[in-house]
């Protein structure tokens, strides 16, 4: 089976590698050729100058790039993959966007007899690179079921959850989660520092019981020791909650606790902590223990 992968990230990279090793011929794209050169030569395949010239000829399109306005260039561009692609073929959107868009390349698919899925992925880079990644999609029980072998490249689980932008929908509900908890455990921590506990410790005791979370498991460590270059940034976080917010304010639906975090997360950019990962919420709580140790206003 051919297929092209167009977005060679810090997600796209391995993921397409696990393509290449399950023996699938791999056409790839990125917007930087030097990476695309640089996957060719370490995992074989060909690399394309653009989207079109990727995807012409292939049996599956996988897109993973970084916002709407991306997609929309690499597929529906003047080069973009959609018009190269033959009928009978089927685009996989990786990339975490819209569900209006997701609805959107649907509509531009089926006018040319492809098949589409929107298929926005959770696990991180750790997850990429290890081909323990879980798919959320959307779209057409057929075009799931005949994506489904191919995904398990890189995918432990892969479930389509409704028609196009289900996906998507299902991320939001994610990172809904994600943020929560992650300011939950940032909160722990700072309280248990605060109180002169061994954090480390509380930790590894209450990780035994119902506060357990693969934050908790896979973050306090490097959470205490101040590292934060361990996965999702949180400008990426920030995208994906204005997604969130934007899609809850068309359901009239209140999301309190998701626009604090969203808020704190400026906070961090503010910071100068962009592109630390989404666990910086604790440096944020690190600041406001140290200026509240120094008398200064907390807050």
């Amino acid at each position: 089976m051919k297929v092209a992968f167009i977005g060679l990230g810090v997600m796209g990279y391995p993921m397409a590698g696990h393509l290449a090793a399950a023996g699938y011929e791999v056409t790839v794209y990125n917007r930087t050729a030097a990476r695309a050169e640089a996957w060719c030569a370490e995992h074989g395949g060909g690399h394309a100058a653009t989207p079109a010239e990727a995807a012409a000829g292939a049996d599956m399109v996988f897109v993973c790039v970084g916002n709407d306005d991306d997609v929309r260039e690499v597929v529906l561009g003047a080069r973009g993959a959609l018009p190269a692609m033959a009928a009978g073929s089927l685009l996989v959107d990786h990339t975490t966007a819209s569900a209006a868009l997701a609805r959107e390349l649907q509509g531009a698919a089926a006018e040319r007899g492809v098949a589409f899925l929107d298929a926005p992925v959770s696990g991180g880079q750790a997850g990429a690179e290890n081909g323990a990644l879980t798919i959320m999609a959307g779209g057409d029980e057929d075009a799931f079921a005949h994506a489904q072998p191919v995904l398990a490249a890189y995918a432990r689980c892969a479930r389509r959850l409704g028609p196009a932008g289900s996906g998507q929908l299902a991320k939001m509900v994610n990172q809904v989660c994600i943020a929560g908890v992650v300011q939950g455990l940032a909160e722990g921590l700072a309280f248990a520092e605060r109180a002169g506990l061994d954090a480390a410790a509380v930790v590894e005791v209450i990780s035994q019981g119902a506060a357990q979370s693969w934050q908790m498991e896979n973050r306090y460590k490097t959470m205490l020791a101040g590292e934060y270059e361990h996965g999702f940034a949180v400008d990426w976080m920030r995208k994906d909650l204005g997604l969130v917010l934007e899609e809850a304010d068309r359901h009239r639906l209140g999301l309190p606790l998701t626009s604090l975090v969203d808020a704190f997360y400026a906070d961090v950019q503010h910071m100068g902590g962009g592109r630390w990962d989404t666990s910086s919420l604790y440096a944020r709580m690190r600041a406001i223990a140290t200026l509240g140790q120094d008398g200064s206003e907390e807050g």
